[in-house]
């Protein structure tokens, strides 16, 4: 890729197509999100079958990802992103179909492993666009799959309202949402293997790079996972006030995220990535003591929002640092992401035994704890900085890549 030149107006171009698939992708994950209920009764699954089901999400994924580096070398990245987003947001449509446990178990395996392929292989690209830019993106980007998942979870919202039966509602989102994200990819860079270069493996462990990296990934994706499943019962339970002001309090929690990742990327260029983990870091654990000692929902309210402020920009940065951490980001990025998909996956699960054992209280000390991990670790993400001196651009357009 050193020796590949690009026109400016050819990379902010694509910085736009990659950040509409990653709206695309988060769409897809807020449809679902809110037609589990009525997956659940489809399929006739108790709570703890249903749980098992959905782990096959994170496992499906987890044995995809490192498909995604091959099937890039092999296609080439426009053709490869355009398959593995159209096979995500086809995939949509299958849990929908599953009569029984069983079938709903393989259609979460085939849905996780198309949402990590497409994961994978949008991040990679993500991670060029910025390097070629030379200014952090990774961010902003996040901060769209973010929105898209806002969007996809207010459509759903309305469908399960008006009492829509979930094959026709996620049959039509994917339609919707592949005639948006398929297109899109013609204007993401086309990155061609060299003839020479060697095909990454179907599967390897993760490199140690990307290990370190993980670690600081993980401890955000637990935060992220715990209070997405754990706020509104926390405020309920804890506090006892009513479901509509838990629910705001999750939905508060999102929407925090999703505006600090949109922002995040002014804030990463001006202090970088360690700094801002590190400042990240102790704004959550200040907001996870903020939880533990609330006396008042407004307090922990706050509490969750200065968490989600804290933790917001911490996974971009971790598979920015992936991209720029080795010879092989598809690989690298493959193992970060498996990392905080097994954080996330057991993350609501963990704080569950945590609360029986003990209580919600001692669950979001672990939550906090954790997030000081953020402070304590961030100096593995000074891996790879960037450098103009890697920039592909022609050098007339290098000093203002700003739109």
């Amino acid at each position: 890729m050193g020796d590949v030149v690009y026109d400016l107006r050819e990379v902010r171009r694509a910085r736009y197509a990659v950040a509409a698939v990653f709206a695309v992708h988060g769409a897809v994950t807020g449809s679902f999100a809110t037609r589990v209920p009525w997956v659940q009764e489809h399929a006739s699954l108790s709570a703890g079958q249903l749980g098992f089901a959905l782990a096959f999400t994170a496992f499906g994924a987890s044995c995809s990802m490192p498909l995604a580096g091959r099937i890039s070398h092999r296609f080439g990245s426009r053709t490869a992103l355009r398959g593995l987003i159209a096979l995500w947001t086809l995939a949509l449509v299958l849990p929908s179909l599953a009569p029984n446990m069983l079938t709903l178990c393989l259609a979460m395996f085939v849905y996780g492993a198309s949402a990590g392929m497409a994961d994978v292989a949008m991040n990679a690209l993500g991670v060029e666009v910025e390097r070629l830019l030379d200014r952090s993106i990774m961010s902003s980007l996040h901060g769209m799959w973010s929105a898209g998942a806002l969007i996809g979870s207010a459509a759903g919202t309305l469908a399960a309202h008006l009492g829509s039966d979930a094959r026709l509602h996620f049959a039509l989102a994917a339609a919707a949402l592949t005639l948006l994200g398929v297109p899109a990819c013609r204007w993401v860079l086309d990155i061609q293997a060299t003839e020479d270069e060697e095909p990454p493996p179907r599967f390897t462990l993760p490199p140690k790079s990307a290990l370190l990296i993980g670690t600081v990934g993980f401890c955000a994706v637990f935060a992220e996972g715990a209070s997405l499943d754990w706020s509104a019962v926390y405020l309920r339970d804890q506090l006892a006030t009513s479901a509509g002001l838990a629910a705001a309090c999750t939905t508060g929690f999102m929407l925090t995220m999703a505006l600090a990742r949109l922002v995040g990327d002014v804030v990463v260029d001006r202090f970088g990535a360690v700094r801002t983990v590190r400042a990240g870091g102790a704004l959550a654990v200040l907001g996870g003591l903020l939880i533990v000692v609330a006396g008042h929902p407004a307090v922990a309210m706050g509490g969750f929002a200065l968490l989600g402020l804290g933790i917001a920009v911490v996974v971009p940065l971790c598979f920015a640092a992936a991209g720029r951490s080795g010879p092989n980001p598809s690989q690298a990025i493959a193992g970060v992401a498996t990392i905080t998909y097994t954080s996330g996956l057991i993350a609501p699960s963990l704080i569950g035994g945590v609360a029986q054992a003990t209580s919600l209280v001692v669950s979001f000390v672990l939550v906090t704890v954790l997030a000081g991990g953020l402070a304590a670790f961030a100096g593995v993400l000074r891996t790879g900085d960037r450098s103009r001196q890697e920039v592909s651009l022609p050098s007339a357009a290098v000093p203002d890549p700003r739109p």
